[in-house]
């Protein structure tokens, strides 16, 4: 889990790196469980849930706040999404798919969620999920039916700015503190087996 961790912070930063060439994006963010030590929990697997044994969070996806100053060039921030992991894969062997890197859409603030990059190479695609209402509204601006974001999903205790037009990068993903490890139970003492006591024989 904290490997898969790292994987994600070191994609975060590659896209990070590529999407902040392009003038309209104003900051990008890191946030959700890649942004935060791992928490411990029992997860949904019965052979886990059985015994109630708690592991690492698993990170599923990585995700991303990006603010923008318009939305008319979504398909060349899509490419470079995709082209940014493809390169991080060819340099260190990292594989990180771009459907798995959420970049989620903002306006004017972090209060203004216009909606999500979508992560097909055409839109529409003529995929169900296309059929969303406003899905599409700009090309490659992808909604999700009755999607809110989460109050505070973008807080100071909850997030990590990465990049901020102006300031430039502000601090790298990978740099981040990684979950501790608890440390491993001594182990179990076995207990000596009593020597047997002598036998003697009456006389």
């Amino acid at each position: 889990m904290l490997r898969r961790q790292a994987d994600f912070r070191r994609a975060a930063d590659a896209i990070a790196k590529d999407l902040a060439e392009f003038p309209e994006v104003r900051a990008i963010t890191l946030f959700g469980s890649v942004a935060r030590p791992l928490v411990r929990e029992v997860p949904r697997f019965w052979q886990f849930k059985r015994h109630a044994i708690e592991i690492l969070h698993e990170c599923g996806d990585l995700d991303l706040a990006v603010a923008l100053d318009r939305l008319d060039n979504l398909a060349a921030l899509n490419r470079a999404r995709s082209r940014a992991v493809i390169d991080l894969h060819k340099q260190s062997g990292i594989g990180v798919a771009h459907h798995q890197v959420d970049v989620f859409l903002f306006g004017k603030s972090w209060n203004d969620y216009v909606g999500r990059l979508c992560p097909f190479g055409q839109c529409p695609k003529g995929k169900r999920e296309c059929l969303t209402p406003g899905c599409g509204r700009e090309p490659f601006l992808k909604q999700h039916e009755d999607f809110v974001l989460e109050p505070g999903a973008l807080g100071a205790d909850r997030s990590v700015p990465l990049y901020e037009r102006g300031s430039g990068f502000l601090r790298r993903a990978c740099d981040l503190e990684p979950t501790p490890l608890l440390p491993e139970p001594p182990p179990a003492r076995r207990r000596q087996a009593s020597p047997p006591l002598a036998r003697t024989d009456p006389d």
